[in-house]
């Protein structure tokens, strides 16, 4: 178990460092970082004075050495449109997005499990049918165009729920739903596979025998095996909608990590997006990591792979 633990986090490392230097010089290879900082209307000497202040006149391998120094540090520099340090920014917008993720993840797996195991006790009905129809729809529609309807039906003509800002629970009601929705096809289909895994089982045909009841054999017997790896799954996915939040947040006015991506994108602010492109993978390398030891602890067959 060890070993495994061991040889997972170095892929983690060696994941995080890739990913750090080709957001890094994706970024600089884009364009002339000190023109876009200057601004259009700046003149020749204005651009050379802050290529030389912001050290981009340097090789780019020696800025991004610095640049990862500072980050294994948590100093990401500072803003060049908030003139305010990285890490704050930061700081300020995380629990919004981490509170988007979080309700987002709880409407995913409220949804998910009991549609999947209700999939597996109806397998082949029109129950069925119409749980794996769901599960295809949550899957080809895209989040931001969910997003929109969301705000259309209940934000504009039904006016129940607000349609922008984080000022209270009922901001986040409808990109929990948009965002929750994309991540209920998998767990659902993961949950109504692993039921029908588990009550064709010799232990649960035993449990039948002895005369145990069915809700009784389906949720302490049945369901507490099929779920353990929908819980791995849960954890992926709180990765992927960390990152899908930078299109939700933009949708719904947000002002968290997705929404600061975004407003750092438009405006040219590369230390900021270096930092939440950084933030958000390493989001998702450390829930990735953590599933796979789950299941490497409750399946010892993995452990050998």
């Amino acid at each position: 178990m060890g070993t495994f633990i061991i040889r997972r986090v170095l892929v983690a490392i060696s994941v995080a460092l890739t990913i750090s230097i080709v957001s890094f010089m994706l970024l600089h290879l884009s364009g002339d970082l000190a023109t876009s900082i200057a601004g259009p209307e700046a003149t020749a000497e204005q651009v050379e004075r802050i290529r030389v202040d912001y050290g981009l006149d340097r090789p780019i391998v020696s800025q991004y050495l610095d640049w990862l120094g500072g980050a294994l540090t948590f100093d990401f520099g500072r803003s060049y449109y908030y003139q305010s340090t990285v890490v704050d920014l930061i700081v300020d917008r995380m629990p919004i997005t981490l509170t988007l993720g979080g309700l987002a993840l709880a409407l995913a797996v409220a949804i998910s499990i009991p549609l999947g195991v209700l999939a597996a006790l109806k397998r082949d009905t029109w129950i069925d049918r119409l749980s794996l129809l769901f599960a295809v729809v949550g899957q080809a529609m895209p989040s931001f165009w969910f997003g929109l309807t969301l705000i259309v039906i209940f934000a504009v003509t039904l006016q129940w729920l607000p349609a922008a800002g984080s000022d209270g629970w009922q901001h986040f009601v409808l990109p929990a739903i948009a965002l929750g929705y994309y991540a209920t096809p998998a767990m659902m289909r993961l949950t109504r596979t692993g039921m029908l895994e588990v009550l064709e089982s010799d232990y649960i045909r035993t449990a039948r025998a002895k005369g145990l009841r069915g809700g009784s054999v389906i949720f302490k017997h049945a369901l507490r095996n099929a779920v353990i790896p929908v819980v791995a799954l849960a954890a992926v996915e709180l990765g992927f909608m960390l990152g899908g939040s930078v299109v939700i947040e933009s949708v719904f006015s947000l002002n968290g990590l997705g929404q600061l991506a975004w407003d750092a994108i438009s405006r040219n602010d590369y230390p900021v997006v270096q930092a939440v492109v950084l933030i958000i993978a390493l989001f998702y390398i450390v829930l990735t990591l953590l599933a796979d030891v789950a299941n490497a602890a409750l399946d010892p067959r993995i452990r050998t792979r």
